[in-house]
């Protein structure tokens, strides 16, 4: 309710500002940089920049967290040093974005994470263009970015405004450098002493569970990540290893929520749950209650939704037992569909801006193509060379011994906060992957099952209904229900139980303008199939 709320006061207010013009400022009508550079497309204009000052830039998350203290650890100095600039990090919620936009007084920098928000949509009204910033302040940045992710991010006016991190796309999901980041897992001496069984039909996992139970008591046999408010793995991420498809034989929107497989594999889960093989603790544990189950060995299998999440988890079981956790086959589509498990899509996570109100929009277009080129990459997900890293004889990315050490371990708060590595991810992607040095931890195995299994989601991205309608208010209130209903499904007390649940959520379907909802979500899928060509 209150990010509904947020949601419609930011529409609120980014429509009267766009019926009022808006800030109509072009990139460099009132801003010169003739006495500090000249243009060079082939050279990144931060290594031509002759300002001497310090620049001091505002970035705005519209998240509940905040970054680590700017220039403190090793990787925010280094951009210190190279940009000349200090950086101030604030955070906040929509009501408090709504009030900067409203007011007229933005930072430098805004970050927003949701692409379909109105804040997003109506962002030319608040935000300067990337191709003009490049054109009048830096055009390298124009050599830089992923043409595909730029093109992806343009508005209806032809311009691009905000640019993401994690976006991925149709060439990086070919290139295997994207490692799968969803898992059905299994502790490894508990599915050799069973005869490595197979639990990738509904029959055989209800049978195996009632096995591990009787050979394992002390162990639960089905665990999953939690699930918080939602509805977990058991949502978008069980479809996507049962290959529940994306849309319909005519390419309309798919309801991959009711189709036929997922609903049998809900059954099963409810009577693995009934026969006490799934524990009611799982549905309440917080991260910390799960992170320490996982430490021990407590679930003899999991299905695990951001398996790179838990690599200090695994890594500390693996350490202190004479075991691990192993990826097999978990519940798989009972037609013979192939999974398609998911990344982050084109879209990315977080997308960045440059404002209207930017105090020098020069130094912030140079740090846009400064975090975005490769070296940016590399350092703010390895660190800076001879400090954090070195390069073999094969030219990759190796540790140094020091961290790879700290790396490894789970309470790693100080090495956080002197390293800084991997936690400046405002722009990170995964394409620096093929960089590094392939190192045995306990992901690699979980990673190397996965390849061949990615499938882009790249058409039902961002296909819900614009913020601020009824039909948007009408899907919020649906996927509430959705995530209650998947997790009663799952503890029904019995089958008519079960039946009767489901039946509910079909007729709230009926009541909340659900037709309309999905002809709104097929056309912006052919809206997106025509931006990807």
């Amino acid at each position: 309710m209150k990010r509904m709320i947020g949601g419609i006061l930011v529409a609120t207010a980014l429509f009267s500002l766009a019926a009022c013009g808006g800030n109509d400022k072009e990139a460099g009508e009132d801003f010169s940089i003739s006495d500090r550079y000249t243009l060079d497309e082939n050279t990144p204009a931060w290594k031509l920049d002759k300002k001497e000052e310090t620049t001091k830039i505002k970035w705005y998350i519209n998240s509940d967290w905040t970054s680590l203290p700017f220039g403190k650890d090793v990787t925010t100095a280094q951009i210190k040093k190279d940009l000349n600039i200090d950086i101030e990090f604030v955070s906040g919620d929509d009501s408090k974005l709504n009030a900067m936009i409203s007011s007229g007084d933005m930072p430098d920098i805004v970050t927003l994470t949701e692409k379909t928000g109105q804040a997003a949509l109506k962002a030319n009204s608040w935000a300067y263009s990337l191709n003009d910033l490049a054109k009048k302040y830096d055009p390298y940045l124009l050599k830089v970015v992923n043409q595909d992710t730029f093109k992806w991010y343009a508005l209806e006016d032809g311009n691009t405004y905000g640019y993401p991190n994690y976006s991925n796309t149709e060439a990086d999901y070919e290139s295997g450098n994207i490692p799968v980041n969803d898992n059905f897992v299994i502790r490894e001496d508990v599915y050799n002493s069973l005869g490595k069984p197979d639990v990738s039909t509904p029959e055989n996992f209800e049978k195996v569970m009632n096995q591990i139970k009787e050979k394992y008591p002390e162990l639960t046999p089905a665990g999953f990540t939690t699930v918080g408010d939602g509805a977990g793995p058991f949502l978008d991420k069980l479809q996507d290893f049962l290959g529940v498809p994306l849309e319909d034989e005519d390419g309309n929107y798919y309801d991959r929520n009711l189709d036929g497989e997922y609903i049998e594999w809900l059954k099963t889960l409810n009577k693995v749950y009934r026969d006490g093989n799934i524990s009611d603790d799982s549905f309440t544990d917080d991260g910390a209650t799960f992170d320490e189950k996982v430490k021990q060995g407590s679930y003899a299998t999991m299905l695990v939704a951001g398996t790179s999440g838990q690599g200090g988890n695994f890594n500390e079981f693996m350490k202190n037992s004479k075991t691990r956790y192993i990826a097999i086959d978990g519940p798989s589509s009972t037609s013979g569909r192939e999974p398609t498990l998911n990344q982050t899509g084109i879209s990315g996570w977080l997308s960045n801006y440059i404002t209207k109100d930017a105090k020098d929009p020069a130094k912030v277009t140079q740090l846009f193509t400064y975090l975005i080129d490769e070296p940016g990459q590399i350092l703010t997900k390895y660190g800076v060379e001879g400090v954090t890293y070195q390069y073999n004889d094969q030219g990759k990315i190796d540790y140094l011994p020091e961290i790879k050490k700290k790396m490894e371990e789970t309470d790693n708060d100080a090495y956080n906060k002197k390293y800084g590595i991997s936690r400046f991810l405002y722009f990170n992607n995964d394409r620096v992957n093929s960089l590094k040095v392939t190192t045995n931890s306990a992901l690699t195995q979980m990673q190397e099952w996965g390849k061949g299994k990615l499938k882009p989601h790249f058409i039902i991205e961002n296909i819900n209904p614009d913020a601020g309608t009824p039909e948007a208010r009408s899907n919020e209130a649906i996927e509430t229900k959705l995530n209650t209903t998947v997790i009663s499904l799952i503890r029904a007390k019995d089958e008519s139980s079960f039946d009767k649940t489901l039946a509910e959520y079909k007729d709230f379907l009926k009541s909340n303008k659900w037709e309309a909802i999905e002809k709104i979500k097929s056309e912006k899928m052919a809206e997106n199939k025509e931006k990807l060509n």
